[in-house]
């Protein structure tokens, strides 16, 4: 599969994408195009104010429809990730860290995630992506997301058989529906559409993030994304705050207004003084 995509020209994306390509590409590169894996995790600037992009924030969809989002659409802060199900750091994310994160960030509706897939490993990848959407056209999205990050499950390989149980696992009710949907054009064409996203942004390795504008590469530590997600929820406060009013430059003086200073410290006489 090729990875030659199209960049971005607006000048925050295209800065967004050297750092996305660059960066997560050295955190989470596979060792070659059919790898099983990410290499290791990127050490990149934890600090909240770095490398915030306005641009970027338009790529949070904030539909109430979508079925591979988790939270409040309205929510402060979105975190998009671009992810694959044979990716090792991102299954590392997805029980780790993101169920940190739903609970103290979503639960109260600071925090909305929307997921992307991001299909790097081959084939397999292709696959599982299309059936984590077919599993999304049932509302199970999350139930197939977790039992396919869970612990093993990658190793287990993702074949028509081992899709199939996975969605069982995860409750999916219409299993012919499922495999039909899996296959179907509008699964591919969803999937092409969120990889078409993360490449236009630069990532060329998973698990890729935009939060509020901020991308972040690799599974970094939690308190990366706790520090992130408040920083983003704080600048989103103080967006909507609102602003005091000027006071008016055409108010006129109070007929009983009391002497004011000059400029050179001499006592001027109001309006009640004899003219």
């Amino acid at each position: 599969m090729s990875r030659s995509k199209p960049i971005a020209v607006v000048s925050g994306v295209a800065v967004a994408a050297v750092l996305l390509g660059v960066v997560s590409y050295t955190a989470t590169k596979p060792a070659s195009p059919g790898a099983a894996g990410s290499s290791s995790v990127a050490e990149v600037s934890a600090d909240p104010s770095a490398g915030v992009y306005a641009e970027l924030e338009a790529y949070a969809r904030r539909d109430a429809s979508d079925k591979l989002a988790l939270g409040r659409a309205d929510a402060p802060v979105v975190l998009i990730e671009y992810a694959d199900f044979k990716c090792g750091y991102c299954g590392k994310f997805a029980r780790d860290t993101e169920p940190v994160l739903i609970e103290k960030y979503v639960d109260n509706g600071t925090l909305r995630i929307e997921w992307r897939n991001f299909p790097i490993f081959g084939e397999e990848s292709e696959a599982v992506a299309r059936a984590s959407w077919a599993a999304g056209q049932q509302g199970r999205f999350w139930e197939f997301h977790k039992a396919a990050y869970a612990e093993g499950a990658k190793e287990k390989g993702f074949g028509k058989d081992r899709i199939a149980a996975l969605a069982k696992e995860a409750g999916v009710p219409d299993a012919a529906r499922f495999a039909k949907d899996s296959e179907g054009a509008a699964a591919r064409a969803a999937v092409s559409a969120d990889q078409e996203q993360g490449y236009s942004l630069g990532a060329t390795s998973t698990p890729s993030f935009l939060i509020n504008g901020r991308p972040i590469a690799g599974a970094q530590p939690l308190e990366t994304f706790t520090e992130t997600i408040e920083a983003a929820a704080k600048a989103a406060k103080s967006a909507k705050a609102p602003k005091a009013p000027k006071p008016s430059e055409s108010a006129e003086p109070s007929e009983s207004a009391e002497p004011s200073e000059s400029a050179d410290g001499a006592a001027k006489p109001g309006p009640d003084a004899a003219r």
